[in-house]
């Protein structure tokens, strides 16, 4: 194939049932994937399609070794290389031995409540009481605000540690550091050139940062932070004649927030999620094993489950509950107090997505019409709409008109927006650049996801202003609606064995994508609904094999319609392989992402 010239549609594929170009996931060129694929396929004896996995994820012979058995003492840098880390440390360690009363700020979301539950059993472990506070999204708003953390310092608090928060706070921080309240802040989000006031700003996106672990969660920005505190303390004798504090032990919070705030799943953030879910294997954090029960997990914890089980519910006491119900949760060591939290977020959770459905079906249609008139950005507002799941409904239109979405919930003269992005366009500097124009009240975040604060009056300008913004990235992002494609199996290719070894490949998210695969020519043995809007099938192929399958949210969609009107023809498939452990059973099921008409 001609350099420039685009790879041919995966069993010719062009538009989906979904309305995708299928096109193959590559690492360089198909060809050099498929020679070097199997080239370690022999050297590590694995399956061919295994070796193809690798090579596309740019694994080579030489680091073949370390990507399969990934090792957090290979991978863990010195944290010390990160500005104001050291500086940091010492205002911390000063604050142990002098007893100083020190609260922790978080955010509400999964990464913040993870990183304030490190903080705290950290704390814990050196005997040592941490305050937490945790924001109210619609009272208070995203970050520290000055009436909080003047409120801490009237309680006696002399040293705040904030986290997933902070980088913008200018105003507030300046009102804490003028009542002679000390402040750090480990954060993660897109910094400017001014710093807040601050003791120390650790954070590996400061713009005179040269780390290269820009992609860290503040959860793992924390954790850095509790590795350079544990060797200043052994260096200072802390832990003669005592046992260290459990690092290890904490990674389980750690895989969490760094999984469910979506960061790219390579390197250093790989290996942390990869050590982090063995942990939470352990079931020793008593509100992880609480929330697994009550979500009814029944195999061992993986990236998805994290993702889409776990953590939902712990970001559902920020979302429409009480904020700090998830931080509490990760840090209680009271089984009966475990039990009631995660059934209290559980509950919150289920009236979440029925707030996020009806929020949904009043939005999406005006976000249509902006993409059917080419706006390369769509933004929607409306009055009374919940402000804890706008950021879901942002990432439901994404996943729908496939461009840049922000949605406004509207209070009066002031609305709180949510802002998610597709691949290739910085949504967050946008935002900053919002703001720095007078456009925002207040406002930030990182490539893929922003929040921001704007008045009534504005809206339709601040849509104009990020339109201009994105429009060139937008339009080379975004031309062709694409589904990557890993490889082309059959129904008797799909097994328990070969999904086992997919696995190792992981843990799957964004940056490593969990790998998908086309089923040429599946036959529809039988297919129905399930649940409130669910296409179940059992797919099977000439050679015998049979394949229980699954398309979530897909019935009254041109993918549902197409499996239950089947009646025993073939369709071409293209989705997942998953461990199905139902009732004890070790067997694999296929989860349906799209579909198109069988070729030939």
């Amino acid at each position: 194939m001609p350099d420039g010239a685009p790879q041919p549609a995966v069993l010719g594929i062009e538009r989906s049932l979904g309305g995708r170009r299928w096109q193959t996931r590559t690492g360089s060129t198909p060809e050099a994937d498929e020679r070097l694929g199997m080239a370690l396929a022999q050297r590590l004896d694995l399956p061919e399609i295994v070796g193809r996995l690798l090579a596309n994820r740019g694994v080579t012979p030489e680091t073949a070794g370390d990507f399969l058995e990934p090792s957090l003492k290979a991978a863990l840098p010195d944290p010390s290389h990160l500005r104001d880390m050291d500086a940091a440390v010492e205002r911390i360690v000063t604050a142990l031995e002098n007893r100083e009363p020190t609260a922790v700020f978080g955010d509400y979301d999964v990464d913040g409540a993870t990183s304030a539950a490190l903080l705290h059993r950290y704390f814990a472990e050196l005997g040592r009481p941490l305050r937490l506070y945790v924001p109210d999204r619609i009272a208070e708003g995203y970050g520290p605000n000055a009436d909080a953390l003047l409120r801490l310092h009237g309680e006696g608090i002399r040293l705040v540690l904030t986290v997933d928060c902070g980088i913008s706070a200018h105003e507030p921080l300046a009102a804490a550091q003028s009542a002679g309240l000390d402040v750090v802040v480990l954060d993660h989000h897109v910094a400017e050139p001014a710093l807040p006031p601050a003791v120390a700003v650790v954070n590996p996106n400061r713009l005179d940062e040269d780390s290269p672990h820009t992609a860290l969660a503040a959860v793992g920005v924390t954790f850095l932070l509790l590795v350079a505190l544990n060797r200043a303390l052994r260096e200072r004798g802390r832990f003669e004649g005592q046992p260290e504090p459990d690092l290890i032990g904490l990674l389980d919070l750690v895989a969490l927030g760094t999984v469910c705030d979506v960061v790219p799943l390579r390197g250093l953030n790989r290996v942390l999620v990869a050590q982090g879910l063995k942990v939470m294997a352990r079931r020793r954090n008593l509100g992880l094993r609480a929330l697994a029960d009550v979500a009814r997990m029944a195999s061992a914890p993986g990236a998805y489950h994290a993702g889409f089980l776990l953590g939902p519910r712990v970001n559902a006491g920020g979302r429409i509950g009480r904020a700090d119900l998830g931080a509490r949760l990760l840090t209680t060591d009271d089984p009966a107090e475990a039990r009631r939290l995660a059934e209290e977020l559980d509950r919150f959770n289920t009236e979440r997505r029925d707030i996020e459905k009806a929020v949904l079906a009043a939005a999406l249609g005006d976000a249509e019409a902006q993409a059917a008139e080419g706006q390369p950005l769509v933004l929607v507002a409306g009055e009374g709409w919940h402000p804890g799941v706008i950021g879901i409904v942002a990432s439901r239109i994404v996943e729908r008109v496939n461009r840049p979405a922000c949605v406004v919930a509207l209070d009066g003269a002031a609305g709180k927006g949510s802002c998610r992005s597709i691949a290739g366009v910085d949504l967050g500097a946008a935002v900053i650049a919002a703001r720095q124009a007078g456009l925002l009240v207040n406002g930030g975040g990182h490539r893929m996801a922003a929040g921001l604060t704007v008045e009534a009056g504005k809206v339709e300008a601040l849509h104009g202003f990020l339109c201009e913004r994105v429009e060139r990235a937008v339009a080379t992002a975004g031309a062709v609606r694409t589904l990557g494609i890993d490889a082309v199996l059959t129904p008797s290719a799909a097994t328990r064995a070969l999904q086992e070894q997919i696995d190792r490949v992981g843990p799957f998210g964004a940056g490593n994508p969990e790998p998908r695969f086309a089923l040429s020519g599946a036959r529809i043995a039988k297919a129905d609904v399930v649940g409130d809007n669910h296409v179940r099938c059992f797919l099977a192929d000439a050679q015998g094999g049979r394949l229980k399958a699954i398309a979530f949210r897909s019935l009254g969609e041109p993918l549902g319609d197409a499996l239950l009107k089947a009646g025993g023809g073939a369709l071409t498939l293209a989705g997942k392989l998953r461990a199905d452990d139902w009732k004890g059973r070790e067997d694999v099921q296929f989860l349906i992402d799209d579909g198109a008409a069988a070729s030939g």
